[in-house]
């Protein structure tokens, strides 16, 4: 019997991911992950100043490029996970922003910055808008993708946070 097969199955690791209006690049990070993590990642992701809305090309992009129905999502303050919510095992900022200004979260989760430009604040017609958020989108989804192959049952807490942050300097 291989080693595999013997090890106990571990629970969903819980991962957040922020950005400073949580309408477009957690989004695409959290909804990507769900998908990308089968499983073994439950997501959330939050902002510093949430927007309030969803931005609606990240949902298109999320529709028209991965099949992903994230028609539920909301813009939401990481205040919301910070007293009372689960303690998470990782925390991604995605944006500069709130790299700099991210509150301590409890249970000492593995924390990285994957910084990704802002689509959002393009300015062009909606062809070119599409083709921003999907670049951003790609970026993300390569950093999942890394992220999701990582062997996380043979890395210690050190190894793993060392790991993790190296996805956010690849491109």
């Amino acid at each position: 019997m291989n080693d595999i097969a013997q090890q106990p199955q571990h629970p969903p690791f819980r991962i957040l991911f922020l950005c400073t209006g949580n309408s477009a690049r957690s989004i695409l990070a959290e909804y990507l992950m769900r998908k990308m993590g089968k499983g073994k990642f439950k997501t959330f992701s939050a902002g510093s100043h949430p927007s309030g809305k969803v931005n609606t090309h990240a949902l298109r992009v999320l529709e028209e490029m991965y099949q992903i129905d994230a028609s539920d999502a909301r813009s939401k303050s990481w205040n919301e996970f910070l007293v009372g919510g689960p303690d998470f095992d990782f925390v991604i900022t995605v944006c500069d922003s709130a790299r700099e200004t991210c509150p301590v979260f409890p249970g000492h989760p593995i924390t990285a910055h994957w910084g990704t430009p802002d689509p959002a604040v393009f300015q062009g017609n909606d062809r070119e808008t599409f083709e921003v958020f999907a670049k951003a989108a790609m970026q993300i989804h390569r950093r999942l993708d890394l992220f999701c192959s990582l062997p996380f049952e043979k890395l210690d807490a050190l190894r793993m946070m060392q790991m993790t942050r190296e996805i956010g300097q690849s491109d």
